[in-house]
C-alpha cells in the first residue's frame, strides 16, 4: 500500500509538475491480478484498483492500517468499470455489471474480487474511508439511483450525475461516492467551480481513448495549477482545493468523497471571473 501525506496550499502553490503529480496523481490503479492501494493522509481515505484475471484477488489490511482484516474500522464503495465481475462479501455473492456498484460496511472480514470472463476482465475501483458505524452491504445498480442532468452543450459541460452512495439511497458512514458522464461534445466538469471544506474528493478519469486527456485543475480559486490525466488515473483533492477538468473529448468520472459531513449540495462555488 503507496502512502501519501498531506499538502499545505502554502507549499503547493511552490511545487512543479513532476511534485504535483507526485503527490496527487494515481497511476497504474488496474494491474493484472493484482491490488493497487494508495493511503492518502487526507481524511484517511484509500483510493484503489484491482483487475483480476487468471485467480481471485482478496482484499487485505496490510501494516499501514494496523488492523486484523480490511474492514475492520473501515467502509467502501466499489463500481467495476471493466467487463462482469463478481464480488464475494462474507460468504455472500454479488455479480457485478458494468458500472455496478457496491456499498460494503465495517466489520466484513472476507472480500474477494473475480472476473466473469478473464479475456474482459473486471476491473474493480474502490474508495475506502474510516467508520465509526456498521451499515449493512448493499449492490447498487446505476439505473436505480438517483439522477441528475446538469448543463448545456453551449456550454460544453451537459452530463449526467448518477448518485450510489449518499444519504436517503445507500446509508454510509462518511463515504459518498457516484459517477458524472459527459456528453459527446461537451468536455468541462465541475465548472463554475467549488471547494468544500468539509470533505476531499477524489476523481477517476476514464471512458478516454489513448490518444485523450482531461486537464484536471486544482488549487485554491487564486491560483490554480494543473495536471494532465489520462484514462483511469485518480486524482486526490484536497479539502481547500478546487477540482474541476477539461478534456480533449468527453469523458466519465468517478468521484468519492469523505470528512466532515454526507451533504453534496455543501459548496463554497468560485464565480468564473475571480479564478485566476
Amino acid at each position: 500500500m503507496e502512502l501519501r501525506t498531506a499538502s499545505s496550499p502554502r507549499d503547493v502553490k511552490h511545487y512543479d509538475t513532476a511534485r504535483l503529480r507526485e503527490e496527487f496523481l494515481i497511476q497504474g490503479l488496474f494491474p493484472r491480478d493484482d491490488v493497487k492501494m494508495v493511503y492518502s493522509h487526507i481524511d484517511r481515505i484509500i483510493t484503489g484498483g484491482a483487475m483480476p484475471v487468471d485467480q481471485a484477488l482478496t482484499l487485505a489490511a496490510g501494516d499501514e492500517l494496523r488492523a486484523e482484516y480490511f474492514l475492520e474500522r473501515r467502509e467502501m464503495g466499489i463500481i467495476n468499470i471493466g467487463g462482469p465481475g463478481r464480488v464475494t462479501a462474507d460468504g455472500t455473492a454479488y455479480e457485478l455489471r458494468p458500472r455496478d456498484g457496491l456499498y460494503i460496511g465495517r466489520g466484513v472480514k472476507d472480500i474477494r474480487l473475480e472476473s466473469a470472463d478473464k479475456n474482459n476482465p473486471a476491473k474493480f475501483y474502490f474508495n475506502s474511508c474510516p467508520a465509526h458505524k456498521a451499515y449493512p452491504t448493499v449492490y447498487i445498480r446505476p439505473e436505480d439511483c438517483v439522477r441528475v442532468e446538469l448543463g448545456s452543450l453551449e456550454q460544453s459541460n451537459h452530463r449526467t450525475i448518477c448518485k450510489y452512495i449518499l444519504p436517503g439511497q445507500v446509508e454510509s458512514c462518511q463515504l459518498v461516492m457516484g459517477m458524472t458522464s459527459l456528453c459527446p461534445g461537451s468536455v468541462w466538469n465541475t465548472m463554475p467551480c467549488h471547494t468544500h471544506d468539509r470533505r476531499m474528493e477524489v476523481y477517476l478519469y476514464f471512458d478516454l481513448p489513448e490518444d485523450a486527456f482531461v486537464m484536471h485543475f486544482m488549487g485554491v480559486g487564486q491560483e490554480t495549477r494543473h495536471i494532465i490525466m489520462r484514462n483511469e488515473e485518480a486524482v486526490i483533492s484536497p479539502s481547500w482545493s478546487i477540482h474541476s477538468g477539461a478534456g480533449s473529448r468527453n469523458y466519465t468520472f468517478i468521484w468519492g468523497m469523505c470528512g466532515e459531513n454526507q451533504d453534496f449540495d455543501d459548496m463554497d462555488g468560485i464565480d468564473t471571473k475571480d479564478l485566476l
